[in-house]
């Protein structure tokens, strides 16, 4: 079924008189008997029908909604893996380019040292002119530190062949790099400039992987966990007075069991870690359950206290009595104070559900005064008397 909103043509946090009415006005429109030359009239009604089925119950409500944004979550989880399975992709693409232009130039200053007559060690030290860092920025890099990283290595491969350039045209004192001063020496200006050798291939690789690395570590990482799933345990008040074990009924057609445990009451959500939607690629989710105390004819769940009520006859309402009321446990004798009425109570401690200390809540008798199944004589002309101030 599409879409119940949609359908009725209403908001998601419509009220419940609003999505009646719309109802109503779609049933006046798309009636069959109004719509007799559209053969899918009755298709669209009973399907409007359906629509207004699912919104007018709170709890199928409550569980189409949550659906729905579950398996929203669901698809932005799934989203966001593929959009991280690229970047990684992208990532292992870029890591190759890193490892051939190392080798590249590496390669390129071995030969122009050969060329030049420098050492493997000055070699080395040539090609490391440029940091990790900053070949990292050459290669990905888009700001203005990019290009001026990648105009200077431009200039020191420059300054690299002009060696061997020298040395092809004749120039004996440039082939060696130096220039001879007024004793006839050589300048030792350049010995003591000569680059240190660099770290071993595999170091620099490892060096410019951690920069690659701290690079793409900015972008948001892909989520970790799967959404919560969530469900109702439906429980007898039997059943939290004695702590049971529920079952809970998964959307999945999974059935967990739900140990009930002190400290729980109606209302109230339960994390069961580990348990809920497991998607590939990521940690399992958490299942997320709502505990509900099915009604009970004899008393009503407050928070760890029960509610009951004791029906009680004029007489005793102004004089008191002796009574008799039903506990969990079963019947119990109580004392009803002279002259209650029906908005007062009478507590008994200790009757209700199990708290987390190990103390109980307790059972609240609510009081309800009641008039005999057929009038009394004398109760009536006791009540005239009153009313028009007769006393006898």
């Amino acid at each position: 079924m599409r879409d119940p909103y949609s359908i009725l043509g209403v908001r998601r946090d419509a009220a419940a008189d609003e999505i009646k009415a719309a109802w109503r006005s779609k049933a006046k429109t798309l009636h069959p008997d109004h719509n007799q030359d559209d053969p899918m009239a009755a298709q669209r009604f009973a399907e409007m029908g359906q629509a207004y089925d699912v919104l007018k119950d709170p709890e199928r409500r409550r569980r189409y909604d949550r659906a729905v944004e579950t398996q929203q979550t669901i698809m932005q989880q799934r989203e966001a893996a593929r959009q991280a399975e690229e970047r990684a992709k992208a990532a292992r693409a870029k890591a190759e380019q890193v490892m051939e232009e190392l080798a590249r130039t590496n390669a390129q200053a071995a030969k122009q040292a050969k060329a030049a007559g420098a050492n493997p060690g000055q070699a080395a030290g040539a090609g490391a002119a440029e940091t990790p860092e900053e070949m990292v920025e050459r290669i990905f890099g888009t700001s203005a530190e990019a290009r001026a990283a990648g105009a200077k290595l431009h200039e020191q491969q420059q300054a690299q062949a002009k060696p061997e350039a020298d040395a092809r045209t004749g120039d004996p004192a440039a082939a060696d790099g130096t220039e001879a001063d007024a004793d006839g020496a050589t300048g030792s200006s350049n010995a003591d400039a000569a680059p240190k050798p660099a770290a071993p291939l595999p170091l620099q690789a490892l060096e410019l992987i951690t920069s690659l690395m701290r690079r793409i570590r900015g972008e948001a990482p892909p989520p970790e966990k799967a959404p919560d799933l969530l469900a109702t345990a439906k429980v007898t008040l039997d059943d939290m007075l004695k702590l049971n074990v529920a079952t809970v009924a998964l959307s999945d057609g999974r059935d967990v069991r739900l140990p009930l445990e002190a400290g729980m009451t109606d209302g109230q959500e339960i994390r069961m870690k580990g348990q809920g939607l497991r998607l590939q690629g990521m940690q399992r989710g958490d299942l997320v359950v709502t505990l509900r105390i099915a009604r009970d004819e004899r008393f009503q769940v407050d928070g760890y206290d029960l509610h009951t009520v004791l029906p009680i006859s004029l007489e005793d309402a102004v004089l008191g009595g002796e009574h008799e009321v039903e506990t969990p446990g079963g019947k119990i004798p109580i004392s009803v104070p002279a002259w209650s009425g029906s908005d007062q109570s009478v507590t008994v401690p200790g009757l209700g559900l199990l708290k987390e200390g190990g103390e109980r809540g307790d059972l609240i008798v609510e009081l309800r005064v009641v008039l005999w199944e057929k009038p009394d004589d004398k109760v009536v002309d006791l009540m005239r008397h009153m009313r028009h101030g007769l006393f006898v």
